[in-house]
């Protein structure tokens, strides 16, 4: 097999470090393509690739598999240790990772993802509120139910994929998730979210658009990114 990811900017782009995460971690070899985030609209040039004109997408062969869902799950038809072994495990992975790919509107509208930088967030509105003690009380309920360090267990599977952006966003906004922040900690130290912080920080790439958002987060009080 020969799997082509194709992804956009390590800082930006919360929705293709899940798949490259997974994939990275479970030791599922690929050929990774950036295509970055060049302006605000990016649709008619991604739509050379990608049938929603968006990223990540997967290609395999002449097949293309899009949304990081639709290759998550594509992948754990091929590589079962995508998800948790265990009945319990796995069922409550697949919860969270549905949640996580359907909700939390207000975390990513207001704390939007960039990895390079650390952001001084003014006072929660209710809607983020809500948002961050549900990430807290999944956080925990995974560990506690668990075991740990990973989400659903001893292992890393989809879920920590998909829960990844919110490790970046925790730091960067410095938000607490209670005890969760162990699983935090340890899914920043693997190896390929060091990769990926490394890749963000070299990253000389600035689009307009996604620096209007996280202007508008709060006031930016470290930035880490080449100049």
């Amino acid at each position: 097999m020969a799997y082509t990811l194709i992804t956009a900017n390590r800082n930006y782009s919360s929705w293709s470090l899940r798949p490259w995460l997974l994939m990275k971690a479970l030791g599922i070899p690929f050929a990774d393509r950036i295509e970055p985030f060049t302006k605000p609209a990016n649709y008619d040039e991604f739509r050379a690739f990608s049938p929603t004109g968006q990223v990540p997408v997967l290609l395999d062969g002449t097949r293309t598999v899009w949304d990081s869902l639709g290759i998550t799950l594509y992948l754990a038809d091929r590589f079962p240790q995508v998800w948790p072994t265990g009945e319990a495990a796995r069922a409550f992975a697949m919860c969270a990772v549905s949640e996580m790919h359907g909700g939390f509107s207000a975390l990513r509208n207001q704390c939007t993802m960039n990895v390079g930088v650390r952001v001084q967030k003014p006072p929660f509105d209710a809607a983020l509120a809500r948002d961050v003690a549900r990430i807290h009380e999944l956080f925990e309920e995974g560990l506690d139910r668990f075991g740990g360090p990973w989400l659903a267990g001893a292992d890393f599977s989809a879920v920590d994929a998909f829960f990844a952006p919110v490790a970046w966003r925790v730091r960067t906004y410095g938000i607490d998730v209670g005890r969760g922040r162990a699983w935090v900690d340890t899914v920043i130290a693997h190896p390929a979210m060091q990769q990926w912080e490394a890749e963000a920080l070299a990253e000389t790439w600035r689009e307009e658009s996604h620096e209007a958002e996280l202007g508008g987060a709060g006031e930016i009080v470290a930035d880490y990114r080449a100049p």
